[in-house]
């Protein structure tokens, strides 16, 4: 084995359509067809702990349990310090800000520890002790999240690492549809997880690509879902028999892809 290399072992997907790429429509637009916004129901989970947690909270714990299920893993594999967790969003932070300015006083959502809040819940619920990064933006930044998990575990720095992903905008539906220049309709809410680990092939990486009519494929058969994006790409090239694949994604201005083993 290549000792440079790494691979996608593994995917969990949660949307608003259900679990998993067969629960997607063949057109997210026909779809969803008046929403604006294709919400998750808040997942749930057994334990007294989980009651006081967040529905973005949940439904990074769920991708998560849904990678292991993919991956035919038990989650002791991902406990102790072997373990790098990536975490990325663009809009799941949207609920605890505007929790905030309204006046809420939780903790949970205070919105300077809205983004820590998630992974730490998901590092708690698996045990995990590793490398730690929290990005924020869209696909481009899930791109580079991959990136970094690759070399991490190409590099000996981490035995595996997960690059989760999660995005909510059933509480901010009235601020994105005011945006809808910027993002058009539907946003599908979504939370992935990926599980990247050892590989023969060397991952390739272009922070500054040109679009790829991929994206648009992604786009029209699960919606937006901004920094799921490259994961949800991952999932169906997975169900489609994997191989090295190109996960890539635009996001203002920006486009960046990467082409790893799954």
């Amino acid at each position: 084995m290549n000792p440079r290399g790494a691979r996608i072992e593994g995917v969990g997907l949660v949307t608003g359509w259900g679990e998993g790429v067969a629960a997607l429509p063949p057109d997210a637009r026909l779809a969803a067809g008046r929403r604006a916004v294709i919400p998750i129901p808040r997942p749930a989970l057994d334990g007294e702990r989980f009651r006081r947690a967040t529905r973005e909270c949940l439904l990074g714990i769920a991708a998560t349990r849904a990678l292991l299920r993919d991956a035919g893993l038990g989650g002791e594999t991902l406990r102790g310090t072997t373990t790098a967790l990536l975490f990325v969003t663009a809009a799941s932070y949207g609920a605890s800000n505007l929790d905030f300015t309204s006046g809420g006083t939780g903790s949970l959502r205070f919105p300077y520890t809205a983004p820590s809040a998630l992974p730490a819940e998901v590092a708690i619920e698996f045990g995990l002790r590793g490398a730690y990064v929290i990005l924020v933006g869209g696909a481009p930044a899930t791109v580079d999240a991959l990136w970094q998990a690759t070399r991490m575990v190409a590099d000996g720095r981490a035995e595996r690492a997960l690059v989760l992903a999660v995005e909510t905008f059933e509480e901010c539906e009235a601020l994105w549809r005011r945006a809808r220049w910027i993002v058009p309709a539907p946003l599908v809410e979504s939370a992935a997880c990926v599980l990247v680990g050892p590989g023969e092939a060397i991952p390739r990486y272009e922070p500054a690509a040109t679009p790829d009519a991929r994206e648009r494929l992604i786009e029209m058969t699960a919606g937006r879902t901004l920094a799921c994006a490259p994961l949800v790409a991952a999932a169906l090239a997975r169900g489609a028999g994997g191989g090295v694949v190109r996960l890539g994604g635009t996001w203002r201005g920006r486009t960046a892809a990467i082409e790893v083993g799954t």
